[in-house]
């Protein structure tokens, strides 16, 4: 079990645990009330520390390093899925993974930012950051969906789109636009779920859909706490402020109507039951995919339309005008 800095009171409860375990099989001694008092002890202290978590700390929870990832959603949630590969164009992203999965019967197109579960397979999926061709697989993917009509269900978890020289020289701002495009007017239902981080163009490029949704420790912003301290202090120092200034929260994200809702997690985040949040993340498609199936297309373009082009708003009598 991995702990994070804010998280130290209860390593210390559970190696504590781990002691009186220990002791309890080596002597054969009955300590199931001091275990019972340290467990409900642990209980109690993760409920004050995830009571009140800072932006920052959120931040935190969706880099877990134990927190699940796509393709751990994907086998958890499809049956029969196949992974398609490349954009037909330069090459496979792996990056980004798709395919098609049945979902209770119902054929879809999932697809999503892929982290990687270990060093070596960090580098291989290339730590979540789609060139060029991740999105354009992507589209490819949508597009089939769209011929087949079937829905489009969209996991996002990256730091943001690869910025490397190759992927400026392959049109990675194109094709995040291209998509954008495509989304906007696709005749299928697009059902969208941040489940880490939700970072910039990198998160936006499978992320416009008739449904938004976010787990309840990830965050959504145009730009990172540790970059956006760069920019503002030239250092990563000030990224606590930083997360707390750019309001990345599921909450934040709620309130400015930039999503449709949260999914809950368990206390503690996702890493700590993570069959139970598939479950729970099924349940959740289910009912909005039976939701939007049930809208006729055009009126689902339109209301997707309408939906981003009410985001943000202005008050005009702030603006100074010359007479």
């Amino acid at each position: 079990m991995v702990f994070l800095e804010f998280e130290k009171s209860l390593e210390k409860l559970y190696e504590q645990l781990d002691k009186i375990k220990q002791v309890s099989l080596e002597g054969d001694i009955d300590v199931s009330d001091k275990i019972n008092e340290l467990e409900q002890k642990i209980q109690k202290q993760r409920k004050e520390i995830y009571s009140n978590l800072s932006g920052w700390q959120k931040v935190q929870l969706s880099r877990h390093p134990e927190r699940p990832y796509t393709q751990f959603y994907i086998d958890q949630i499809c049956k029969s899925f196949v992974e398609l590969h490349g954009d037909r164009r330069f090459g496979d992203d792996k990056a980004i993974v798709g395919g098609i999965g049945k979902i209770n019967g119902q054929s879809v197109v999932i697809m999503g930012h892929q982290k990687g579960v270990n060093t070596k397979m960090r580098q291989y999926r290339n730590f979540g950051m789609a060139n060029p061709e991740g999105y354009r697989k992507a589209l490819r993917l949508m597009k089939m969906a769209e011929k087949f009509n079937m829905p489009v269900i969209c996991l996002i978890d990256t730091p943001g789109a690869f910025p490397g020289l190759e992927a400026e020289e392959r049109g990675q701002a194109e094709a995040i636009a291209r998509n954008l495009y495509e989304m906007a007017q696709l005749r299928v239902p697009i059902l969208c779920y941040i489940i880490g981080e939700g970072a910039s163009g990198g998160a936006l490029g499978i992320g416009l859909g008739d449904k938004v949704f976010m787990l309840e420790y990830t965050w959504y912003s145009v730009i990172s706490p540790e970059s956006c301290s760069s920019i503002l202090w030239r250092s990563w120092d000030h990224k606590e402020t930083a997360a707390e200034a750019l309001k990345l929260t599921a909450e934040h994200m709620l309130e400015f109507g930039l999503i449709d809702d949260i999914v809950k997690e368990p206390l503690g985040g996702a890493h700590t039951d993570p069959e139970k949040v598939a479950k729970t993340l099924k349940s959740h498609i289910k009912k909005e995919l039976s939701d939007l199936m049930e809208i006729d297309p055009d009126t689902r373009i339109n209301n997707r339309l309408e939906k981003y082009g009410n985001m943000g708003h202005y008050d005009m009598s702030l603006v100074k005008t010359e007479k």
